[in-house]
């Protein structure tokens, strides 16, 4: 719980907060930053209630990128997303 003892293994290699950005520009911004991350590459989005976390997470899920982790953050909420390492074939 001190932020001293991070994991490093889900430290992640950038950060998006989209706080106050409407469903469903929310996920097309995590979507194209997660493309411009290199594969294997940790994604933290930042996130409202309601609609946004309720939303985002399954359709990335759906898109195929894997969610670690979803953290409550005292009125929003912090999604750790990866880049998959697997190429999508020719």
């Amino acid at each position: 719980m001190i932020p001293s003892e991070i994991d490093r293994s889900k430290a992640p290699d950038v950060h998006l907060d989209l706080r106050g950005t409407p469903c469903p520009i929310n996920f097309v911004r995590t979507k194209l930053q997660l493309e411009r991350m290199a594969p294997g590459n940790l994604l933290e989005v930042l996130l409202d209630s309601g609609e946004p976390i309720e939303q985002v997470p399954d359709s990335l899920t759906m898109e195929g990128y894997p969610i670690e982790t979803i953290e409550e953050r005292g009125g929003f909420f912090a999604v750790l997303v990866r880049r998959p390492l697997v190429q999508d074939a020719e």
